[in-house]
C-alpha cells in the first residue's frame, strides 16, 4: 500500500436512489452537508487489474481483526481505504503485519 500523495485532491461522488455521498478533503465540504470528519486515506498501490480477486479483503480483514473501522472507495485504478485519524498508527501496524508495506502522508 502507499499513501495518497501529499497535496492530492480526492473528491468522489456516489449517487443512489436514497442519497448523494461525497468524499472529499475537509476544506472542500459542500455547504450544509452532514459531515463525518477525521479520516485519513491509505491508497492501495495500483493500478489493479479488474480480474484480481480479494484486494479489498486482504486489507479489510487485518483491519477488522484489529477492530479498526474502514470506509472504502474504489476507483478505476485503485482502492482508497479510509481509517480514522486516531487509528492510523494501529492500521499501519496491522497492515504491515499482514504483509502490506504502508507509508502515510502527513495530516
Amino acid at each position: 500500500m502507499a499513501d495518497a500523495p501529499t497535496g492530492a485532491q480526492v473528491f468522489s461522488v456516489t449517487r443512489t436512489p436514497d442519497e448523494i455521498s461525497v468524499v472529499c478533503a475537509e476544506a472542500d465540504e459542500p455547504p450544509g452537508s452532514r459531515v463525518e470528519n477525521g479520516w485519513r486515506i491509505l491508497r492501495v498501490a495500483g493500478p489493479i487489474a479488474f480480474d484480481v480477486v480479494g484486494v479489498v479483503a486482504s486489507v479489510a480483514v487485518p483491519l477488522a481483526e484489529a477492530e479498526i473501522t474502514v470506509f472504502v472507495v474504489s476507483t478505476y485504478d485503485t482502492d482508497l481505504v479510509l481509517v480514522r485519524d486516531s487509528d492510523v498508527d494501529r492500521a499501519t501496524g496491522a497492515l504491515g503485519g499482514a504483509g502490506h508495506p504502508v507509508t502515510v502522508a502527513p495530516g
